[in-house]
């Protein structure tokens, strides 16, 4: 020990820092793992995640959920108004339940008027037999997870959760087979659009010279066109006598095309700001080549960056194909999805009688909210200098 001016001791032996168990295991944690732990305090993105990942694995089993095939018509209930789920029958408990709903013209307004007929309750099937449908595209099965009540006396009571469009088809079950479109295409419009954007961003990053002010000239050129007219005439380009998967894959295609520029910008200025770093210029040295530099040294820098923007970018990709479905330039029927149905609902008076056809904007809101709160939520934890 030696004894300090202001009477301190300080000890002689040389710095041994002793770290506790849960430091050392900080220390030692892999990337994935802080960031993880960075994440779950982040609630709106953990739980937008968690909704997010719940929506998507539920995708092969929407014929299971979904109580009608999207296109099941039922010619006796157009426009019949959303029907709620009761438990309980004059004070007796009798399960869930619905009333059926009986159908009367109004001369006065010349529409008709939806009569629940409250002394007849008719309990819902569950797990019970329906329409066929193939799990994930592939196993062909008829069983459902609640049905509508049972016949009798050869009356037909349909279910309508969330009522029935102008064709008399199940809103809910048409919003349930609509994600399966509406989500999968942000899936594949982003790989697309990721797959051009870091290799033409790479590549003029990278080399530079001519190269680089090719691409530049390339990616200047395509943001100048109006983004709008040029899906819209793109989209207007596809034959009328494709089939649905096929106008699906290439509306797809489409917004992956139009969405890679500024993604390349971005890898570009990442490339320009790496190249120079003295471990880059190490395994050139060591005779690494070009690409191998690119995949395990510049790329692995900023995956953090590309996550992030991946996530922020679906819900760009979602509203495109809605909005060129909306207005019918996207997928067309007999495909199902969410801006498919939002065509049906282009008329204002129609929406003021008939309030539930708009219902398919509620799951577009809540998916690009969600997407957005996720992305936010990793750009802060993938971020080294966010606290």
């Amino acid at each position: 020990m030696t004894q300090m001016r202001d009477d301190h001791y300080v000890s002689d032996a040389p710095y041994e820092p002793d770290l506790t168990e849960i430091e050392r295991t900080d220390l030692d944690a892999p990337n994935w793992l802080l960031v993880w732990r960075k994440f779950r305090t982040h609630r709106l993105g953990l739980i937008s995640g968690a909704f997010l990942l719940f929506c998507y694995l539920s995708l092969p089993f929407i014929g299971f959920i979904a109580p009608y095939s999207p296109n099941e018509r039922h010619s006796e209930h157009l426009y019949s108004p959303p029907q709620g789920v009761h438990f309980f029958h004059d004070g007796q408990f009798l399960g869930p339940f619905v009333y059926p709903m009986t159908s009367e013209a109004n001369l006065e307004t010349f529409q008709w008027e939806f009569i629940p007929d409250l002394e007849n309750p008719r309990k819902l099937r569950f797990l019970c037999e329906g329409a066929s449908y193939k799990i994930a595209g592939l196993i062909p099965a008829d069983t459902h997870l609640f049905c509508p009540p049972e016949v009798y006396d050869e009356e037909v009571v349909p279910f309508f959760l969330l009522g029935s469009d102008r064709l008399g088809r199940d809103v809910f079950s048409r919003i349930l087979y609509g994600a399966q479109l509406s989500l999968t295409v942000g899936l594949i419009g982003i790989t697309v659009s990721f797959v051009l954007g870091i290799f033409f961003g790479s590549l003029a990053g990278y080399f530079g010279g001519p190269l680089d002010w090719s691409i530049n000239r390339l990616i200047e050129v395509l943001r100048s066109l109006p983004e709008l007219p040029l899906w819209l005439a793109l989209s207007a380009a596809v034959p009328s006598y494709w089939s649905p998967v096929s106008v699906f894959f290439v509306i797809s295609i489409i917004l992956g095309l139009l969405d890679w520029p500024g993604l390349a910008r971005s890898v570009r200025a990442k490339f320009l700001s790496l190249r120079e770093e003295e471990y880059v210029r190490a395994a050139e040295m060591m005779g690494a080549s070009s690409g191998r530099v690119i995949r395990k040294h510049l790329l692995p820098n900023f995956i953090s960056h590309l996550i992030a923007s991946a996530a922020l970018s679906i819900p760009a990709m979602i509203l495109g194909e809605t909005a060129l479905s909306y207005l019918g330039l996207g997928l067309r029927a007999p495909a199902v999805s969410w801006g498919v149905m939002l065509n049906d609902a282009q008329n204002l008076a129609s929406i003021e009688i008939y309030p539930w056809t708009a219902i398919p904007m509620l799951p577009i809101v809540i998916v690009v909210l969600a997407f957005n709160f996720l992305g936010d939520g990793l750009r802060d934890s993938l971020d080294p200098y966010q606290q």
